[in-house]
Formats: structure tokens, sequence, C-alpha cells
């Protein structure tokens, strides 16, 4: 046995139905979801014991089921009665949900098999916070032509083009790939990505190009509150290595600020002011979200 098999932890998840040990959790080898990579995903950070932008996740994983024929399999209370249950244990400490529903188990055909039972798993792992040693100082980051396919708006579980990106930065020893279709900016492996400039902030416009994060609608709230200039639009390269700042978001990394693009500084190679806001703006926001949530399930 692989030494990363033999420490799969024994915390609790949820399948199809059941609480079980992650460590034991198994599905069918016909299921979907490994055969073709037939489903969804979604990440729901948790803080102080409370998911963070749940209805948000759930309307998403509900836009991403409806492009792939798949029926929501539990109504938005029964997921946050599973959420509740896993995250309980752990306290305050940050976490990551992790949801997948896939089509189902099947004979493999490439036709989407109708009557199938989805497969429905969570799991919830620890999410480190990004430290503040890094966040004083930035990430660097590398380009990469965006070579994936056309359907970048569903959150589904085929991400080989998302590994691939990602693999680019982990060998140049880069936080991130940042990813251009043509001359357009789109986003980076696993992170939306938005330039400052003259006191705003832009990001790619919401289509099929770009999955649309949950950052998208909290940092246009955010911008809105700190009277920041908020846009979407299509992005020229240019102007990303022109700006005066360019910003990650991302449920694990929140905001970021990035520093460096292929070795050239972005701005003055110094994490800027409308990070510094955003990222302020955000701890409060979750600090609002663990009182409001705490307050209505005492």
């Amino acid at each position: 046995m692989h030494p990363l098999t033999a420490a799969l932890p024994s915390t609790l998840c949820y399948l199809d139905g059941e609480y079980t040990a992650l460590k034991d959790a198994r599905i069918s080898v016909l299921d979907r979801g490994f055969i073709f990579g037939d489903g969804v995903y979604e990440v729901v950070p948790a803080y102080g014991g409370q998911p963070f932008c749940f209805d948000e996740h759930m309307a998403r994983l509900d836009r991403s089921l409806a492009e792939l024929q798949i029926a929501n399999p539990l109504t938005p209370a029964q997921w946050r009665d599973i959420v509740m249950r896993l995250i309980e244990p752990a306290g305050d400490a940050p976490q990551a949900v992790y949801f997948q529903i896939t089509r189902g188990v099947a004979p493999r055909d490439h036709a989407m098999t109708k009557g199938v039972r989805p497969t429905v798993f969570v799991m919830v792992n620890p999410l480190p916070p990004v430290s503040d040693a890094v966040r004083a100082k930035g990430v660097a980051c590398v380009s990469a032509a965006d070579f994936r396919w056309q359907k970048a708006h569903i959150k589904s579980t085929s991400l080989l083009g998302a590994v691939l990106a990602r693999q680019i930065s982990v060998e140049a020893g880069a936080a991130e790939t940042i990813m251009f279709r043509g001359e357009w900016l789109s986003e980076a492996s696993s992170s939306n990505v938005w330039i400052a400039k003259d006191g705003g902030l832009v990001g790619p416009p919401k289509d099929h190009l770009v999955l649309t994060g949950i950052r998208y609608g909290l940092l246009e709230r955010l911008c809105a509150e700190g009277g920041i200039p908020f846009a979407l639009r299509r992005i020229s390269q240019s102007e990303v290595f022109g700006a005066d700042e360019l910003l990650l978001s991302s449920a694990s990394k929140e905001v970021l600020p990035v520093v460096t693009l292929d070795g050239q500084a972005i701005g003055n190679g110094r994490p800027g002011p409308i990070y510094q806001a955003l990222y302020a703006a955000y701890q409060q926001a979750k600090q609002r979200n663990a009182q409001k949530q705490g307050a209505t399930t005492a």
C-alpha cells in the first residue's frame, strides 16, 4: 500500500445517505464520475463553524447540475444539514467542505444514462490560511494559453485541463498559472483573476469561458461598500501586465496579491491599496457571517 493511501484520514464523510470514515468510503468502478468525469462539485469554506456564502454556492451547484441535466438530489436544507454534521467536530478551524455529485452508476456508454440515482459525496478538509508573510510580500505567477474546453462555466469534475495548467506553475515554482484565450484574460487554474487600475477593480465577464467564482458577487459587494469602482469586461493581455495591481480570488486564497507575472513586476511589485482594502473587508464579511449564522442556530 502506498504511504499516502495508508495515511488517509478517518474523518467522517457522507456518501449516498450514509456517514462513514473517509478512508472506508467506496464507489463502484462503473460510476460515471469515475469513468467519464460525468459530475460536478462545489467547495464551500467554513469559518467559525459556519459555512460561508452557502446560498451562493448552492445556486452555482444548481446551475452546474442543470448544464449536465442532473436533478439536484437534495434540498438546500438537506445539504446544510450534512455540512453542519461534518464541520461540527472541527470547531473554529477553517474548513473546506467538498461536495461531489455524479450521474451515478451505469454500464459504460457515452450517452447520458437516464433513470440512475446520482452519487452524492461530501467530505471536509482543513483549509490552511495563506500566511501573513506571503500576504505581505505577494506571490509570483506565470502565464499560459488557456487550452481547456469551451464550457468553463460548469464546475465539472473533469479537471484534467486545470491539473495540467496548475502543473505549469508548480514546475515554475509559482503560485498560479494565469491563462489567456488568445489576447484575452480568462482565469487561473483554480482561481479567478482581477486587475486593479486607477482605483477600480476589473474582472473578466461572466460567460462560458470562465467559472464564475462565488467571489465575483462577494467582491462586487465589498467594492460597493468600500466605494471602489467595479466592472466586468474583456481584459487584454497588455492590460494585465500594465495593471496597477493583479489579484487572485478563490475559496482557499480568499483574495491574494500577485506581484510578478512571468518575472515581470506588476505595478510597483508590492501588494497595493485595492488588495489591502478588499482583504480587510473580506475578513469583516467572514466575521459577520459567523456571528449571523451562529445567532440563527443558537
